[in-house]
């Protein structure tokens, strides 16, 4: 896992979490590129990119829907 802060990727390539709120709540985006899953803050879309590999997400969505 790594953090970068740019990126190359388009904003249409983004999308928004299922579970964020429409009232300026706490909001990720995520967006797929080659081996890796993107995550960053949606109201900081600048900031920090989290770079996370394709097996470490699937783990980590697989563990989030048992709770």
């Amino acid at each position: 896992m790594s953090v970068r802060t740019a990126h190359a990727l388009p904003e249409a390539a983004w999308f928004k979490s299922s579970y964020s709120t429409g009232g300026g709540g706490e909001c990720v985006e995520i967006a797929a590129a080659p081996e890796t899953v993107l995550v960053r803050d949606s109201k900081r879309t600048t900031g920090p990119v989290l770079m996370v590999g394709v097996d470490a997400w699937s783990a980590f969505i697989r563990q989030a829907g048992r709770g």
